[in-house]
């Protein structure tokens, strides 16, 4: 899952960018409002932690921009200002929660954690499975069903195997890819992606698991259960 934190005192933002990807968040950051806006409507993110008081453009502005443009995300008012007028603003403009500075970070941590399970399903499993593949979401592993067999993945194998998982049926483009893992905003690391299926894929075969990630010419891949 992806977050954007919106919020101009530049070390804060490090910090919460440093824990959230101990969780295994993709996170980014927006110094300012006029960026954050930008980064926000680009529909890429699952959760905004938005601070108020920001150059250009502050967070109850983005707040309504992104609502106004029915944009589906979680969105969590940061910021200095504690009177109940400002929350109750927050909350008519569609904040979904609302933490005042300072605060204990395990707190926001807690808050963001909560915020993103409610958006699934309430009896969704710590693990996903295909064939007799099984990705464990809590331990960044993958196990062969049959045979007991696993072995650990990084975070960007993690993700992508993930986000292919979700859609096991459907054929997923490069951009798909590049646009839900990298973001929109780095080409360079993106084109790392042919070396990451090929990591996944020498690690499925490790397992001895029945999965194969198809190549479909043109258009992209998909999951596929070997023989099926």
């Amino acid at each position: 899952m992806r977050i954007l934190i919106v919020e101009d005192e530049f070390n804060l933002a490090d910090i919460i960018k440093d824990r959230l990807k101990k969780e295994k968040y993709l996170v980014d950051i927006a110094n300012d409002g006029n960026s954050g806006l930008e980064k926000a409507l680009s529909g890429l993110y699952d959760l905004i932690i938005l601070d108020v008081m920001l150059p250009y453009k502050n967070g109850f502005e983005i707040l309504k921009e992104i609502r106004n443009e029915n944009i589906d995300v979680e969105v969590i008012m940061l910021t200095a200002k504690a009177e109940l007028e400002d929350k109750l603003d927050g909350f008519s403009k569609g904040a979904d929660d609302y933490v005042t500075k300072p605060f204990h970070l395990e707190e926001l941590v807690a808050r963001i954690n909560a915020r993103l399970k409610k958006t699934g399903s309430s009896t969704e499993k710590d693990y996903l499975e295909y064939g007799n593949l099984r990705l464990n979401l809590k331990e960044s592993s993958i196990m062969c069903i049959d045979t007991g067999e696993a072995i650990e993945i990084s975070c960007k194998e993690f993700l992508i195997l993930e986000y292919m998982l979700r859609n096991k049926n459907q054929i997923i483009s490069k951009d798909q890819l590049y646009t839900k893992i990298w973001g929109a905003y780095n080409e360079i690391e993106s084109n790392n992606l042919e070396a990451y299926l090929s990591f996944i894929r020498k690690k499925i075969n490790i397992i001895d698991a029945n999965i194969h990630i198809k190549a479909i010419r043109g258009l992209g891949y998909k999951l596929e259960v070997k023989n099926e």
